[in-house]
């Protein structure tokens, strides 16, 4: 009998939360929100999102949209709703960004976002994970940022060209054309706040919904990820 790996298996550093997942109905995994507050209710919308499913979010639910309060909010006060921290949500907290709307409220929510969430072998981050390391060797940051282990920026390799497993991560942060799903790694980053869409992944159906949405932030050159096929 082969038990599948977890992180719980492993001694980690980085704040982390266990969910069961095997009470609800469906479950969704979703891309960054950035403050697209009607973006978000058009995807549940669109997933028939019902009262015993689960949405759990990659992080970035706030910044550069035009609704980050109200997402944050949205998100907040449903139990159904859950999500990791973001690099965007971290900015906030170390004052490398603020919003006037934002009360101390919404800055304790923003604390108690957990860097990972997991059930089963599955992993839900922000950024990512660097497949030359362990699990237990990745710190808070680590999971926030992760790109390319050789460095931030587009110019790759990408973590998730060379991740092998043993669990599948689930991720936001690295904007991408079309949502790249992979045996060991499956990214939701499609552009939401860029004029691009808000994806989500089914997971119980194996499959990817999502909606059109308006340009509220012109998408810079140097964000166009070019996965490996």
């Amino acid at each position: 009998m082969t038990i599948a790996p977890s992180v719980a298996d492993d001694e980690v550093s980085f704040n982390h939360q266990r969910l069961d997942t095997d009470s609800y109905d469906d479950v969704y995994i979703i891309g960054d929100v950035h403050g697209c507050l009607d973006s978000l209710e058009r995807l549940l919308s669109t997933l028939e999102f019902g009262p015993n499913d689960l949405g759990v979010f990659v992080g970035d639910l706030v910044r550069k949209g035009p609704e980050s309060k109200a997402v944050l909010e949205r998100v907040r006060d449903s139990p159904q709703l859950q999500s990791v921290r973001g690099n965007n949500e971290q900015k906030f907290l170390d004052d490398e960004a603020a919003l006037e709307a934002l009360e101390p409220a919404d800055y304790r929510y923003l604390e108690s976002l957990p860097t990972a969430i997991s059930w089963d072998d599955h992993l839900v981050v922000h950024g990512g994970v660097d497949p030359t390391r362990a699990l237990s060797e990745h710190s808070d940051r680590d999971l926030l940022t992760m790109r390319s282990p050789n460095g931030d920026g587009y110019d790759g390799p990408f973590w998730f060209d060379e991740y092998a497993g043993p669990l599948r991560v689930f991720f936001g942060h690295t904007v991408l054309d079309e949502p790249v799903e992979r045996e060991w790694a499956v990214g939701l980053d499609t552009g939401c706040v860029y004029g691009g869409r808000l994806t989500a992944y089914d997971l119980r159906g194996e499959r990817f919904v999502s909606v059109s949405t308006p340009e509220h932030q012109p998408r810079p050159d140097e964000k166009f990820a070019e996965p490996a096929e």
